[in-house]
């Protein structure tokens, strides 16, 4: 028999432009923030008592290298006996992170755990191959870390590997979004985001990172306008509709949640924000990644009992309006008023590792707010994966 699981509480920094605020802050130092604000934010717990320490992180080539949840478990000072690992299912390895603790506590591994994400982007190395023989004499090329594919095998058919905005190019097409409607998204996505700033109701999940002046998402436009966006040019394709305006930035900032049984809830005197109730993941043709939270959210969906009109908030990360657009068009059942009321990720920007424990933890406190309800957490993940994740309380 499983045991029910809470998540107790959910941190987070402000998002950082690419290059911006947070970009001279390691991704192990900003991982470590916010574990030691979870412990801090929960004085009747004892550090010791952490089973396991679960992190997500979707680029690990540079400072995040060697497991940076141990990393952030030693650098935020927690005792050494508290273990740690790192997840990587790319723009879905925060969500990962916390579905992995989740089910270790449902079936009895840990009875509290931290789980959550991290990315700098700003950070991202360049990275080198090695040679194909020692001593090369040719010049070598330098790759950069920060989005999207790189090291390509040759096995991989080329329609696969088309750059992320091509993807969201492809549902553009598919699903008939015009320029106007994708940028119509990404201005309600700046306008919602700014609007709940300024009504204080990110204050309850936010934490400044010490030695920065960062105190409010830095990606957020709370001046433009539909004939701003509609001034940019298209990023991907000449004649394309997918905008640096209706696509996610390049971001920095991390998440973290502290999961727990009856048990563990007890041990750090907190009352739980929700209740996780049901999983799901789905994977499609890796050019239409954006798709995949589609049959992610259903299986999740199922797997509850539930149905879209069951659900009081959606959490939908939006990589890019078309993307997010493209599932709203397979979900006609949700009201899309219902998704992402506190603004989503055009505007409050991206940082891979970290997005999905960023939504989830927003979720968790929107039904907090709310004093009860049932919410839905999904997000594409780029090679053709979704993952989705509901919540009650």
């Amino acid at each position: 028999m499983t045991r029910d699981v809470f998540i107790l509480d959910a941190v987070r920094t402000p998002i950082g432009r690419h290059g911006g605020a947070l970009a001279g802050v390691r991704p192990d130092d900003l991982a470590a923030h916010v574990v030691a604000e979870l412990v801090r934010r929960s004085p009747d717990l004892d550090p010791a008592r952490i089973d396991d320490v679960l992190f997500g992180d979707a680029n690990g080539a540079g400072e995040d290298n060697r497991n940076v949840a141990r990393m952030a478990v030693l650098l935020a000072g927690l005792p050494t006996s508290v273990p740690g690992a790192t997840v990587n299912r790319l723009c879905g390895s925060g969500m990962e992170a916390v579905i992995e603790a989740s089910r270790a506590v449902a079936v009895g591994d840990a009875s509290l755990c931290v789980a959550g994400g991290v990315e700098s982007m700003s950070r991202a190395p360049w990275v080198l191959a090695k040679p194909d023989r020692a001593y090369a004499r040719g010049s070598q090329t330098l790759h950069s870390t920060t989005l999207g594919w790189r090291l390509v095998n040759p096995r991989m058919p080329a329609h696969w590997t088309v750059s992320l905005g091509e993807g969201a190019e492809l549902l553009a097409e598919k699903y008939a979004l015009s320029r106007e409607r994708q940028d119509a998204f990404a201005l309600r996505s700046h306008q919602r985001a700014a609007a709940a700033w300024d009504a204080g109701v990110f204050a309850a999940e936010m934490s400044v990172v010490p030695g920065t002046d960062l105190v409010r998402d830095e990606s957020i436009r709370a001046d433009t306008s539909m004939q701003a966006l509609a001034a940019l040019p298209p990023a991907f394709s000449a004649d394309g509709t997918v905008t640096a305006g209706n696509s996610s930035p390049l971001n920095d900032g991390a998440a973290a949640l502290l999961i727990a049984d009856e048990d563990g809830a007890r041990a750090a005197g907190r009352t739980p924000l929700a209740r996780v109730v049901a999983r799901g993941a789905a994977g499609v043709e890796p050019e239409l990644f954006g798709i995949a939270p589609v049959r992610a959210a259903e299986r999740a969906l199922a797997r509850a009992g539930l149905g879209w009109a069951d659900l009081d908030v959606v959490e939908l990360n939006e990589a890019f309006a078309a993307q997010a657009l493209a599932c709203l068009t397979e979900w006609p059942d949700l009201d899309p008023d219902l998704v992402n009321p506190q603004g989503g990720a055009l505007a409050l920007g991206h940082p891979l590792g970290c997005s999905g424990a960023r939504i989830l933890g927003s979720l968790a406190w929107q039904l907090n707010r709310r004093g009860g309800g049932r919410g839905l957490a999904a997000l594409c993940i780029g090679v053709g994966q979704g993952l989705a994740v509901v919540l009650e309380a």
